[in-house]
């Protein structure tokens, strides 16, 4: 009875949200490397190194950054470790300046193509493309299809064990098999075949995207550390800070000089490093928080955070990864457990390879309800 009840259910769920499924998986598999792709096309923009003129100092790019383009609040920069990088300045998420690191004329990064595409296809992903209010509609849609597809995994990994535990009952659900031309047959290998081999990943990435559509999911990532939600925009707070830009008569360190000890202090202890990111609204001479990324980008296991003294350059605190709460670890890690993102390109290829999966899976899942619902009743009729 069990079994029958669960069986209706999975069937149902699967027919209610099938086909906004299947978009999910195909826009997912076309996200697959959508990181190295843009990191591809930014390199084409990277200068040729010129070890005869060097690199202007990062305090008269900021100025420059800031002259073209007064009504944009600049707060931090970003210094890639690749050769040539551009200089990156931003405005948290109101735009940015990219400056060549030898002449400081504004360079173009990415690709305006590429960008459009991959945003066209995450809006897909993530909201159906739409814009103003139908934007929640869309979003309450996919959200509520997820957490029917999450249902359908788990509840298929129990459905997926035959009645009778026989060997040859589970080589038919666990192999590819000749099904002799029979499309009703294939469809229900391929159904079982590719659901099983990608359950357990997939139970990972549906249930992490529930994070991002329900407060609830979040917030149950940190309940059950025991923590209470941060606040949005909220981040650890570093140690004491002064309003004085002078302290016992030495002057307040440059940018210059901010990133040089950064430079250094990362190249011993954590070399190589890909991006140092520092503030550039933080008053000077207070302490400077700075951001090392170890990592692809996309692995906030590999991102180190110190604390510099704003006027002598010391180091006054050191904040790896592990030393954050458990809850915000766990969260920081779910944005891109979903993507595959923080297990590198092995993940992100897994990642892919599951979404690929799941587009043969769902079809597969709607064709079988197609025979066992709507051609009898086609055929009724005739």
């Amino acid at each position: 009875m069990f079994r029958q009840i669960l069986f209706w259910s999975h069937l149902a769920c699967g027919v209610v949200a099938g086909l906004v499924i299947l978009m999910m998986s195909v826009t997912g598999v076309l996200l697959t490397y959508e990181r190295q792709i843009l990191a591809w096309q930014e390199e084409k923009h990277f200068a040729e190194p010129d070890t005869a003129s060097g690199t202007l100092p990062l305090d008269l790019l900021l100025e420059r950054a800031r002259a073209s383009d007064p009504d944009l609040s600049l707060s931090s920069i970003s210094v890639n470790n690749g050769p040539g990088a551009p200089i990156i300045f931003t405005a948290g998420r109101r735009g940015s300046v990219a400056l060549n690191p030898q002449t400081g004329d504004i360079v173009e990064t990415g690709s305006p193509g590429l960008e459009a595409f991959f945003g066209t296809i995450e809006g897909l992903h993530r909201w159906f493309n739409l814009s103003g209010d139908a934007r929640s509609t869309g979003r309450a849609i996919t959200g509520a299809s997820n957490l029917m597809f999450l249902f359908i995994v788990i509840s298929g990994i129990y459905l997926w064990f035959p009645r009778l535990w026989k060997w040859g009952m589970f080589k038919a659900r666990l192999w590819f098999r000749n099904t002799g031309g029979n499309s009703k047959a294939r469809d229900f290998n391929w159904h079982h075949v590719f659901g099983i081999w990608s359950a357990i990943p997939l139970v990972f990435i549906v249930a992490t995207a529930s994070v991002f559509y329900y407060p609830w999911a979040n917030a149950l990532v940190y309940q059950i550390y025991g923590e209470e939600v941060p606040g949005r925009g909220t981040a650890p707070t570093p140690g004491n800070t002064s309003e004085n830009a002078e302290l016992d008569g030495k002057t307040a360190l440059s940018l210059d000089e901010l990133y040089s000890r950064a430079s250094l202090w990362v190249e011993q202890h954590h070399d190589p490093w890909r991006v140092i990111t520092l503030p550039v609204s933080t008053p000077p001479g207070n302490p400077v928080d700075v951001t090392f990324d170890l990592g692809n980008g996309g692995q906030p296991q590999h991102r180190h955070n110190v604390l510099l003294d704003g006027v002598t350059g010391e180091i006054l605190e050191s904040r790896p990864f592990s030393s954050q709460s458990p809850g915000r670890r766990t969260r920081s890690i779910i944005r891109f457990l979903h993507t595959g993102e923080v297990l590198g390109p092995i993940g992100q290829t897994l990642a892919g390879l599951v979404s690929l999966a799941s587009v043969f899976m769902v079809w597969t899942g709607l064709a079988l309800a197609w025979r066992r619902l709507i051609s009898p009743l086609l055929n009724r009729k005739s």
